[in-house]
């Protein structure tokens, strides 16, 4: 039988790691008496720990929310997950999440420690194109409880000139999107849906009255961010008329990319757009499917430059180039001992 307080740390990481726990449950799994969990969890509630209890043939035992942050007892994968999620931080909480590692590290056993030093000395991650805003985490969490809470909220807003604007909103999703956050909500006063990027906004408080949820916008919260956050940075926008049902065509994108609606069951219409015409013919190279283009007048010139080189390589593919005093290009005689030599040693 563990000791006391063994037992109840291990009481505690039981607590921890699911919502509700039956009695019997709980001294099934620390080998003791009903009595003894009973005795135990007022033990936990001495230290400062809500441990709420029901009473009946259905009661058991749940670890509340209290005043303070209560220690996490991690298993050695929890621990590892949580160190590496910490250091591949989600944008705009590099710094946040730079200091919860900080007093995760320290605390690490030393072979866990070289675990998560093995992991991050063999990792290399892609730098980003550029580094995103910095979100408060305190604005974040606000914004989430709003949503989970149904409640309208006001903030002050700051749009990309500088100016502010007051808005009131019945906040629905938080979407992040590459290193940038978005608030999906519908906008009291303009009466429609809007995208609010999260480290431009200043919550107000209290938040408003609750109100009753409404249908969400089409496609869901994240394609509606897709949609506004990639049009607008956008350069080159074309209309593209593709050969396939529209859940094909889904599948072979990125949503950043474009936006699919269906024609029929064989057609579909392709609303994207990129930075470049360069870029943008690539994205419907990479679709691998027949398409029709009617706009823009440079994607056409410039598919029909691409139609043009491509024919060329194909034709020149099918004749050896040489050079002078050269054979064909590329064919080098095989090193001594490989395969592909037949030359016989003396």
């Amino acid at each position: 039988m563990l000791e006391t307080s063994a037992r109840l740390l291990r009481l505690l990481s039981l607590l921890q790691a699911r919502r509700d726990w039956p009695g019997r449950d709980l001294a099934d799994r620390l080998g003791v008496s009903d009595r003894t969990v009973r005795r135990d969890v007022e033990r936990l509630r001495d230290l400062g720990y809500p441990v709420h209890a029901s009473r009946g043939t259905d009661g058991g035992y749940r670890l509340g929310a209290g005043a303070a942050m209560p220690p996490l007892l991690l298993d050695d994968e929890e621990a590892v997950a949580v160190a590496i999620g910490l250091r591949t931080a989600v944008g705009g909480m590099e710094e946040s999440s730079a200091r919860a590692l900080a007093k995760l590290e320290q605390v690490l056993p030393s072979r866990l420690r070289h675990r998560v030093d093995a992991l991050r000395a063999s990792t290399e991650p892609v730098p980003a194109d550029r580094p995103g805003p910095t979100v408060d985490p305190t604005v974040l969490a606000t914004l989430a409880t709003a949503c989970r809470n149904r409640e309208r909220l006001r903030f002050d807003y700051r749009a990309h000139d500088g100016s502010s604007t007051l808005r009131g909103v019945e906040p629905h999703r938080i979407v992040s999107w590459g290193r940038r956050w978005y608030l999906v909500a519908w906008d009291v006063d303009r009466d429609d849906w809007r995208t609010f990027r999260v480290d431009r906004l200043t919550p107000r408080t209290p938040t408003g009255p609750r109100f009753p949820p409404r249908d969400p916008p089409e496609g869901g919260a994240a394609s509606y961010v897709a949609r506004g956050v990639s049009s607008a940075a956008w350069r080159h926008r074309a209309r593209v008329v593709v050969h396939a049902a529209a859940e094909v065509v889904t599948e072979r994108i990125n949503p950043a990319v474009g936006v699919v609606e269906a024609i029929d069951d064989d057609r579909c219409v392709l609303d994207t757009g990129a930075e470049s015409i360069q870029t943008l013919a690539v994205h419907l190279g990479l679709l691998d499917l027949d398409f029709d283009v009617a706009e823009p007048p440079e994607l056409i010139e410039y598919l029909r430059t691409l139609a043009a080189r491509f024919t060329r390589a194909a034709v020149g593919g099918e004749r050896p180039l040489q050079g002078p005093g050269q054979g064909t290009r590329g064919a080098e005689p095989a090193p001594e001992g490989s395969p592909g030599d037949t030359t016989r040693g003396s």
